[in-house]
């Protein structure tokens, strides 16, 4: 199966989480959880990564991290593995403790509210998860969170970093007596996950924390697509997968049909204008094909060609052909401009 692309940078933020094996549990006691948190303090040593905001379930873990260093994968793979080598032995088993490859979902730290989303979605996960059951019992009833430090109700472990969430959150920490005004916070969100309405806003702003591969604006967003552009060069394309690479290959396709339509002198406009099976069709559908990494449907979707089906028919026309006015199309796309 593909692998997706992961985006390393120094000083990226990132939604990290991953479940237990066929969904099982990662912990199955609290030695099980100090042995997860020993293990991860020990890669934040070795890495100098910042955990922001934390939680461990029984079967899964969120971490709103931050690498100084452009290390994530390395320290993942070591904070895995590690934690899985120690967890078999202690249970003198082997196999998988964890199910596949962890989750990402890059974040824009420049954003203040990304931040603020993806801290208060990780501190509410045991009342989502109903080991909470707000308003008879409060958040601080589940030790196994950062949640408890930030209401100053716990001891901080070094490895964690406060300031920048609770000012995300909007609590001036340098005022002292910040755990009240965070616990006032988390209380205000635990009311609006109540309230039915309130549950569906949260529920349709969280989805991009559960299901998207990155949290930003617009200009973060190209960023990344950058980003994985350059990754990809000169590595096998089928070697990744993921919604990552699927827009970068996207935004590519568009960009090369751009290019092919002005050399043939037409406009995405005037597309839909033309027949479905015209020769400047055919042989940019022919084109793209050939250059860009993007399947049938996406390219007669935007010639405006019918059915997928019509992008082969179209390439086996284009190849056998001994039209004078198909070749000279096929040379005007396969000879650059100057100004390409």
């Amino acid at each position: 199966m593909p692998r997706k692309p992961r985006v390393e940078y120094a000083g990226a933020f990132y939604h990290v989480m991953s479940r237990g094996d066929r969904g099982e549990a990662i912990c199955r006691d609290d030695a099980d959880r100090d042995l997860f948190f020993k293990t991860l303090s020990e890669v934040c040593a070795r890495t100098g990564w910042k955990v922001h905001a934390y939680v461990l379930m029984s079967n899964h873990y969120h971490l709103l991290l931050e690498t100084p260093e452009a290390n994530l994968v390395m320290g993942m793979k070591w904070f895995l593995s590690t934690y899985t080598l120690r967890y078999n032995a202690r249970y003198r088993q082997r196999g998988h403790v964890f199910q596949g490859r962890y989750k990402t979902v890059m974040i824009e730290p420049e954003e203040r509210g990304f931040i603020e989303r993806v801290s208060t979605y990780i501190h509410l996960n045991p009342l989502r998860a109903q080991l909470v059951h707000w308003p008879e019992e409060r958040l601080n009833l589940y030790r196994w969170s950062s949640c408890l430090v930030y209401m100053e109700q716990a001891k901080k472990p070094s490895w964690l970093e406060v300031m920048r969430v609770l000012d995300c959150v909007g609590v001036d920490e340098r005022r002292g007596r910040w755990g009240r005004a965070y616990s006032e916070y988390i209380e205000k969100c635990c009311e609006e996950w109540a309230d039915e309405q309130g549950r569906k806003a949260l529920t349709r702003e969280w989805k991009t924390i559960r299901r998207g591969w990155f949290l930003g604006g617009d200009t973060f967003h190209e960023r990344l697509l950058k980003s994985v552009g350059e990754q990809l060069k000169g590595k096998k394309i089928e070697t990744y997968g993921g919604e990552e690479k699927c827009e970068h290959d996207e935004r590519a396709a568009s960009a090369l049909l751009a290019k092919g339509l002005d050399r043939i002198g037409l406009t995405v406009e005037s597309l839909s204008a033309l027949k479905k099976n015209d020769k400047r069709k055919q042989v940019l559908g022919w084109w793209l094909n050939r250059q860009a990494c993007v399947g049938s449907e996406w390219i007669s979707n935007h010639l405006v060609m019918g059915h997928r089906t019509s992008v082969s028919k179209a390439c086996g026309i284009v190849e056998r052909s001994r039209d004078d006015g198909i070749n000279r199309l096929r040379k005007k796309l396969e000879t650059p401009k100057i100004s390409d």
